[in-house]
């Protein structure tokens, strides 16, 4: 099968990276183009002023559902990725482009099966239990159907672009849950991300940036936030500030700005001087906890809640 404007497709490689445009991708990016992408390596080969080059828009996980719109003979397809709410850019979803390569036309029927997600920071895809390793660096949060039941610690899963089912650690998967999760859950998985470093575009757990560690916290429990801090905003319920509760979130903005950062509250602030957020940091380029700088606080515009 071939992917064909019009139609879904799913991502095949462990994170795809979603770009602005083919043409806008540089050198360095080589190894989240290739088929079979190297995340880990392609950050460590980046400098700090390549770590925000705005020619990436989003990443997306091993799976994920796209629609395809267009597709290109030099190998690069424009999809929108409708796992991904940005209302403001498409009411689809995060529109974009994506190598050919890393996507698969999506099957025509879905096994019946209670969907897994890994509960792992990272894992990898084997051709059998401990044996062959076929795919690298599957993130927290990536949905998987079981194809059987687990053996000797692992278990079978469906893997896009794998006509055999592949094989992981069975304790890094958990069933989807089917219950909404606490702020308390949700922060706890944040926090787990803590060090990561700071990729403007990022959705991994080798690199995010501030709505996407929000967004991949989420998403790990099973809801979808949008993708971009401003819908993220649209998407959520305001409180009075000094009303939040660890697990909220707060939102920054320059006067008469878009909201441009936001950050998970860590603790209830005792006084308007003493609030604490978790947040993938541009100045620091890692996720940290801290609390609010002067000038965050001068352009904090307000807290809301999931």
């Amino acid at each position: 099968m071939t992917l064909e404007a019009g139609r879904n497709a799913v991502v095949r490689v462990a994170v795809a990276t979603l770009w602005a445009s083919p043409e806008t991708t540089r050198a360095v990016d080589a190894p989240a183009l290739a088929d079979r992408t190297d995340i880990p390596a392609w950050i460590s080969a980046m400098n700090r002023d390549q770590q925000v080059g705005q020619c990436v828009l989003s990443q997306l996980l091993l799976g994920e559902r796209v629609l395809v719109e267009e597709v290109r003979p030099d190998g690069w397809a424009r999809v929108v990725a409708v796992e991904q709410p940005a209302a403001k850019l498409d009411p689809r979803g995060y529109p974009g482009w994506l190598p050919t390569a890393q996507l698969s036309p999506a099957p025509r029927e879905t096994p019946p099966a209670q969907p897994l997600v890994v509960d792992a920071t990272t894992t990898s895809l084997h051709a059998d239990p401990a044996g062959e390793l076929v795919l690298d660096g599957v993130i927290l949060g990536t949905r998987l159907l079981p194809a059987g039941p687990a053996r000797d610690g692992w278990r079978p899963v469906h893997a896009p672009g794998h006509r055999q089912p592949l094989w992981t650690p069975d304790g890094h998967l958990v069933p989807v849950s089917t219950r909404p999760p606490t702020a308390d859950e949700v922060l706890a998985m944040a926090s787990r991300l803590r060090d990561v470093v700071y990729i403007w575009g990022g959705v991994s757990a080798y690199g995010v940036d501030c709505s996407g560690l929000v967004h991949l916290a989420w998403r790990r429990f099973g809801v979808r936030l949008p993708r971009d801090a401003d819908d993220q905003a649209d998407a959520t319920t305001p409180l009075l500030l000094g009303a939040e509760r660890p697990g909220d979130l707060y939102f920054f903005a320059r006067p008469g700005r878009p909201i441009h950062h936001i950050g998970i509250v860590t603790a209830a602030p005792d006084s308007p001087d003493r609030r604490r957020m978790l947040h993938a940091c541009y100045m620091q380029r890692r996720v940290i906890e801290e609390p609010l700088s002067a000038d965050r606080a001068a352009t904090l515009v307000g807290a809301h809640r999931v």
